[in-house]
């Protein structure tokens, strides 16, 4: 069925029957198997419209994409519209004027009625202007567990953290990898960050991650969390992937007992034909501290000197906020919808976890929402270094962290 929008002011968007056929380059850097069922979502939607999507993916985790399309909307070769973080990412673009002010669609659309949390939409306001379309919430606040890992190790599914620690030694004995982690930068350190929150607790998180206190990296809740990471660290020692995706197919395949990551690995599990809670357990907080932190994906749209592409970019803007292509997206994704009026019956036991947490308002801001791009490329940098380098004691890591922490923007 063709999906449609009703555009609710006609003096603020251009109605979709008077605009001419568009080619619209969309870049993004979902690419595994469970990231391209997804968006092949949001292309089968604006197919439907007479526009047509033209796949722009990139290869590789958003820290390869990223400077591409940033280069590229600096360079004089804007797309028609691209994946980034809802948060401080685009700031300096928004700033020079070269991205498309949204404002019209949300007010015409009511998306300061419909996003939740509100957080989601104030990441794409500046002064008072949206500049992004959010269409999900991610979560990194999850460890995932394979049951054929367990049982060949002969014992239970862990139900918390340090279950997992106390765990490792029988996995290790059946030949298992305890802990699933490729060696991009940002897992180790969006790792890492989960445990912070786990074991730290949102406070201390806070006041680090928010407050950009040095003092409460240096304090004794943290050191916990970097003696967590160091033990991590030695669990993952043979873990030999590169991509994300790569270890939590080692996770699904049973030759890895655990990985920390965010809720997109629910997508790789579906595509393998797993089932929560018989194939995996899923454990929000590492089943320390069930909160869930509402970082995410937008669309944004660079400035074009075409009234007839800025027409189709507001379209595709509403489009993707739209009921039914949120339900669609967000299920293939793994993802929690940013609205809070669809129906999602066809969840499964994770997401409904996620939605139980977000509705009991049990969340937190993504740290790119927090975090300039600069702090966190050195933060994921002294991540890489820790977790590569068991020479790097646990104290090093904690005091270089703070040094950075200090001089935060």
């Amino acid at each position: 069925m063709k999906l449609t929008t009703k555009l609710l002011s006609a003096s603020a968007i251009v109605a979709a029957s008077s605009v001419s056929a568009v080619e619209l380059e969309v870049t993004h850097w979902w690419t595994s198997g469970g990231e391209a069922a997804a968006v092949s979502e949001f292309a089968k939607a604006f197919d439907a419209t007479e526009h047509t999507w033209v796949d722009g993916a990139i290869a590789g985790s958003g820290g390869t994409a990223r400077p591409i399309i940033i280069s590229r909307i600096l360079g004089g070769d804007p797309m028609g519209a691209t994946q980034l973080n809802h948060g401080r990412q685009a700031e300096e673009l928004i700033e020079a004027g070269l991205l498309l002010d949204l404002t019209d669609v949300a007010e015409a659309e009511g998306w300061k009625d419909i996003v939740n949390p509100s957080s989601l939409l104030d990441s794409c306001t500046v002064d008072g202007r949206i500049y992004c379309a959010p269409v999900n919430i991610h979560s990194w606040q999850w460890i995932w567990l394979s049951h054929q890992a367990y049982a060949d190790a002969g014992t239970d599914v862990p139900t918390n953290w340090d279950e997992f620690v106390a765990s490792a030694p029988a996995l290790e004995a059946a030949g298992k990898i305890p802990l699933a982690m490729g060696q991009q930068p940002w897992q180790s350190s969006g790792a890492f960050g989960v445990m912070a929150v786990a074991i730290a607790g949102v406070d201390a998180w806070s006041q680090v991650t928010v407050d950009k206190n040095p003092d409460a990296v240096m304090g004794p809740e943290y050191t916990k969390v970097f003696e967590a990471a160091a033990n991590a660290r030695a669990f993952a020692a043979n873990s030999n992937v590169q991509d994300w995706n790569q270890a939590t197919n080692l996770v699904i395949t049973g030759q890895a007992g655990a990985q920390i990551m965010g809720d997109w690995a629910q997508g790789e599990f579906q595509v393998a034909g797993q089932v929560a809670g018989e194939d995996y357990t899923c454990l929000p907080g590492l089943g320390v501290n069930e909160v869930i932190s509402t970082g995410g994906d937008a669309f944004y749209f660079p400035v074009q000197d075409d009234p007839e592409v800025e027409a189709a970019q507001k379209e595709l803007a509403a489009l993707l906020l739209s009921p039914e292509v949120q339900v669609a997206f967000n299920l293939a994704k793994g993802s929690l919808p940013i609205r809070g009026d669809i129906d999602l019956m066809a969840a499964n036991d994770c997401m409904k976890k996620g939605l139980e947490i977000l509705a009991a308002g049990n969340i937190l801001p993504d740290g790119n929402q927090t975090l300039s791009p600069d702090t966190s490329a050195q933060l994921e940098d002294l991540m890489v270094e820790f977790w590569n380098d068991p020479s790097i004691t646990a104290a090093d890591a904690q005091q270089r962290y703070a040094d950075i922490i200090a001089s935060a923007d």
